[in-house]
């Protein structure tokens, strides 16, 4: 059985609560607030955590009995319940039952197991629609959300909050001293379906929020740039979300309502968090979604209202490469956790239900996702679900216990991973050693895939991608940090596609370059201010300067087009007219690569610039995946930070602490494959070389103690 202890480590409620995300539309993160989190609070784990959710109010009580054995066996620490449970306490308004709930939280109690106690407000009861449905949420065309599915509610709506935190209130008095409880869960992936809501109710607040970020029309109309066809507003009551129109809309007004959308949530959470901290001391959280298909909200800005950073995360088969999406989301919870371990909060055991091919796991492809989370920082483990449901719209997802039972070779999979989490005990608390950054921007992610962009193939997430991509398959770990963040600790710096930016963060990078760090800027960055508009001088604004070039011209490709570069790589979707400043000036680049064919011919392809003590580089395309390599190993090189070319499919990761440094090496081949790291392995128990090649589909975790035992 793995051991938790909660205790709320001293300033883990405070979170930047006097910071409003509506003024001047800035939001400190956790960087900028010098939060530091050498542990996450309030856990004290002796091993990797291991949990699950559970839906007691779908099984009988007898149900309950058998399955809190089975978790017993399995070695579970944690289950989240009441998850979607407001129904259940609150079947008519004004009517509490907390029976069912009392007996489940006693029966988890006395088996030695910790709670994640859902706040259940993620989901309405139907009566809620009835009595009150002008707090249902509306789409851009007007169309109405209803009831039936999940999350039918307006992130705005004053009278659905009050509803919401009546149901807190009554579940903070009546849970919050219990000595069960581990952790606060409020709500559940919030925004995964009303993230955006165009009601007249969400206008008012939208307006509020803009008077608050704007302070008068005046100033609006300037960020707003509402010159333009006669958009110009006189009075607030004008202003409107960006609802379906005829044409293109205004991009300043849709990134400005992505940024409230994404606040009014955030403002939703610290509401019910407030209700929490006044009537508990357990930690609170809720679960992120950091993952390929979900950009609504802006998780820089949430990070330091949270005790615990938690995020879900499934392979997604809808991507080319699920794996390397999955090393991509770990590195940037890792990020919004300033570095320090985190939860995963939702994961699965095997085939999803939302995908339209909804893939099984292959013979040890559990162990290698669940290890490739802990390697780059999780410390606790948890799924969806503990019991597979035999209705609803989930009930071909999997979970820790099949529609079979313990006779399933899910089962058995389960126990081994349970098994083989009990060996990782020392990892917990580590911290995941990179000396290289990405500066990753949610904002930067909205502004540049809006409408009427010069092309509509160059996307921002798989720009990010690719970059973090090819340094995996270099074993160089990234750490993914908010714009505007401390670059000091980092010798290589990567700024892929960072459309948007304010100059506080374009300083900073520029910083790190003339301290000696290495700087490589991609297309499509630095080009607008933090209002969507152009910046004044020569392309690309932000970066000008640093980089020691101009834009003269966006030249992008078609989809099937490519173009050849002198060095030989080919390039795709983008291209520059690019120049670099006159020799004479202090700010000239030197050109190191050059297209040969295509829009942009004779035209710098990749440039460098000396910069202080450092580099900054620029490349003026989307390089292929094999240029992009080449280049992030010189750029290694330059940065004297080591690469171990392990190539894809494999994650070769260090997490260390004073006492011990561990080694992941994860192969995700259905070959055998060498990496230089030897000594003894956690996952066998035995102490294996570094030529011994690591086995097809195999996992190894090698521990170094500094005091060399094993």
């Amino acid at each position: 059985m793995h051991v938790i202890v909660c205790t709320l480590t001293e300033g883990a409620i405070s979170s930047n609560d006097d910071v409003d995300p509506a003024e001047g539309g800035a939001v400190s993160t956790p960087q900028t607030l010098g939060l530091e989190r050498e542990l996450v609070p309030g856990w004290s784990t002796g091993t990797i955590t291991l949990g699950c959710d559970y839906n007691p109010e779908q099984w009988d009580e007898q149900t309950w009995v058998d399955d809190v054995q089975l978790m017993r066996e399995l070695g579970v620490d944690l289950v989240a319940i009441n998850i979607f449970g407001w129904a259940h306490v609150q079947p008519t308004p004004g009517e509490y039952d907390f029976s069912r709930l009392d007996r489940i939280i006693e029966l988890l109690h006395d088996a030695g197991i910790k709670i994640n106690l859902g706040t259940g407000t993620s989901s309405p009861p139907p009566w809620v629609a009835r009595v009150h449905p002008e707090t249902l949420p509306q789409a851009a065309d007007g169309s109405i959300a209803w009831p039936g599915g999940r999350q039918a509610w307006c992130p705005s709506s004053p009278v659905f909050r009050d509803l919401a935190l009546s149901l807190v209130r009554a579940m903070a008095e009546r849970y919050g001293s219990h000595p069960a409880l581990a952790v606060w869960h409020v709500s559940n992936e919030l925004g995964c379906h009303n993230a955006l809501c165009y009601c007249d109710v969400s206008a008012s607040a939208f307006r509020d929020w803009l008077r608050a970020r704007y302070g008068s029309l005046d100033v609006l109309n300037a960020a707003w740039g509402t010159a333009f066809w006669s958009q110009k507003y006189g009075h607030w009551d004008d202003v409107l979300p960006p609802r379906t129109t005829r044409s293109a809309g205004n991009p300043a007004q849709l990134l400005d309502f992505r940024r409230f959308s994404s606040d009014a949530l955030l403002d939703y959470y610290r509401a019910e968090a407030q209700v929490l901290r006044e009537l508990s001391a357990a930690p609170v959280t809720t679960n992120f979604m950091v993952t390929a298909h979900i950009q609504t909200q802006d998780y820089w800005s949430w990070a330091p209202h949270v005790d615990l950073i938690a995020n879900d995360h499934y392979l997604d088969h809808r991507l080319a490469d699920p794996l390397a999406e999955l090393a991509f989301s770990a590195d940037l919870t890792r990020g919004l956790a300033s570095g320090a371990p985190w939860m995963l909060m939702e994961t699965s055991t095997s085939a999803v239900s939302w995908q339209p091919v909804n893939h099984a796991k292959r013979d040890g492809e559990l162990q290698r996702t669940v290890l490739g989370h802990v390697a780059r920082g999780a410390d606790s483990i948890c799924f969806f679900q503990w019991r597979a449901s035999r209705s609803g719209a989930e009930k071909f997802h999997s979970a820790l216990l099949p529609h079979g039972g313990t006779s399933t070779e899910g089962w058995r999979s389960s126990v081994e991973l349970s098994a083989v989490l009990d060996r990782l005990s020392g990892v917990v608390g580590t911290r995941v050693d990179s000396r290289v950054a990405m500066v990753f921007s949610w904002e930067a992610w909205w502004a540049a895939e809006g409408d009427s962009q010069p092309s509509s193939l160059m996307r921002y997430l798989p720009e990010a991608h690719r970059y973090h991509r090819a340094l995996r398959a270099l074993g160089v770990t990234v750490d993914l940090v908010a714009p505007g963040a401390d670059l000091s600790a980092y010798d290589l710096v990567l700024v892929p596609t960072l459309y948007t930016l304010n100059d506080a963060a374009v300083s900073v990078i520029a910083e790190a370059a003339g301290r000696g760090a290495t700087v490589l800027v991609t297309p499509f960055s630095g080009i607008v201010d933090e209002h969507d508009s152009i910046r004044p001088g020569a392309l690309p604004g932000a970066f000008s300067e640093l980089l020691g070039v101009v834009i003269d011209e966006f030249r992008p490709l078609a989809a099937d087009d490519a173009v050849t570069l002198a060095s030989g790589g080919t390039g795709s979707i983008w291209t520059d007219a690019l120049r670099t400043l006159p020799a004479s000036s202090t700010s000239s680049a030197d050109i190191v690569d050059t297209f040969v064919d295509g829009p942009s011919h004779g035209r710098p392809a990749l440039t460098r610039r000396s910069v202080g003590d450092g580099s900054a580089w620029y490349v003026a395309t989307v390089l292929d995946d094999d240029s992009v390599q080449s280049l992030l190993r010189r750029l290694c090189v330059e940065a004297r930070v080591q690469v171990t070319e392990v190539g894809p499919d494999i994650d070769l990761t260090r997490r260390t602490s004073a006492e011990a440094a561990y080694t992941f090496v994860i192969n995700h081949r259905a070959e055998p494959v060498v990496v230089p790291v030897g000594g003894y392995d956690l996952v066998s128990g035995e102490t294996v070389r570094a030529d011994e090649p690591v086995a097809a589909g195999a996992v190894r975790v090698i521990v170094e103690r500094s005091d060399h035992g094993d």
